[in-house]
């Protein structure tokens, strides 16, 4: 399959500049850029993005992964990626969606199922080849943005298509260890879901370590194996995201933003917010503006 053009000319018509764009469809928002970017520290939740146009890199610690019209990336838990837009002109923009993974819903497809738990130990993040069943559900959601009144109806249906559709292509052995309990990477997933509840909170690794039912060896051993970080390192990404968010939608100062995410320390914030975005705060957040 090569590009997606009933997705292109919808996302196009729903994003009149650059930036992402929250949609009246719950869990959908859209992406645009005129221009490749430079690589950016981002978290990904559980999501299914599907390029329409363009082309993107995204990196999880030396994993390296390339998707575009052809290819669709699934992410089956929070991770703390680095994207990179690499293909992208003001005439030919760079056009995505991103769906939300409703974990409920995920869940109660994998238990009408009864499938036994496939064996292994799959990646958090996967790039597959889109089909076409995918393609054409994905774009009747998007169509349902031109029918408003349509959307309490019938999105909640396309989307548990849509996982339907991921839980049966390959990405489903990946989504089914990622919702178990019992899997390492559902552990994981729960680690880092109770990381994201007290990300202001000063970590301590036991308590992490009891919310994912895991000794502390083979939580440090596991979710570094998936997310590329160490707890902690995972934790400082998600308070730094989340200060940058606030400087640059709400026009938050850099010392407010930082001690309201956890820091102490404003040299420390600064410190480690250059580290992870090439700048300190208020340079950032003017090159972004």
């Amino acid at each position: 399959m090569s590009d997606a053009p009933d997705l292109a000319p919808i996302i196009a018509g729903h994003t009149p500049q650059p930036g992402v764009f929250e949609t009246p469809v719950p869990g959908v928002s859209l992406i645009r850029a005129d221009a490749p970017g430079m690589p950016m520290p981002t978290v990904y939740e559980p999501s299914l993005c599907i390029i329409a146009q363009g082309a993107k890199t995204v990196c999880l610690g030396e994993r390296r992964l390339h998707y575009d019209p052809s290819h669709c990336l699934v992410a089956s838990v929070d991770l703390a990626l680095i994207g990179q837009v690499t293909a992208a002109t003001p005439g030919h923009p760079y056009l995505c969606c991103k769906i939300d993974l409703d974990q409920s819903v995920l869940a109660d497809l994998i238990t009408d199922e009864g499938r036994a738990l496939p064996r292994g130990d799959p990646p958090p993040l996967a790039v597959h080849p889109i089909g076409t069943d995918l393609l054409d559900a994905a774009a009747r959601l998007l169509r349902l943005l031109d029918r408003p009144r349509s959307i309490p109806v019938l999105a909640p249906l396309v989307q548990r298509e849509i996982l339907y559709h991921l839980l049966e292509g390959p990405q489903g052995p990946m989504l089914r260890h990622a919702a178990s309990g019992d899997s390492h990477l559902g552990q994981i997933g729960r680690a880092i879901g109770w990381i994201r509840r007290h990300a202001h909170e000063q970590l301590r690794i036991c308590d992490v370590a009891s919310a994912a039912r895991m000794s502390v060896s083979s939580l440090h051993h596991h979710f570094k194996r998936i997310t590329g970080l160490t707890p902690l390192q995972f934790q400082k990404q998600l308070r730094l995201q989340e200060a940058r968010r606030m400087m640059i939608a709400e026009g938050v100062g850099a010392g407010s933003a930082g001690f309201a995410v956890g820091y102490d320390s404003p040299s420390q914030f600064s410190r480690e917010y250059r580290r992870l975005f090439g700048a300190p705060p208020r340079a950032d957040v003017s090159r972004v503006g």
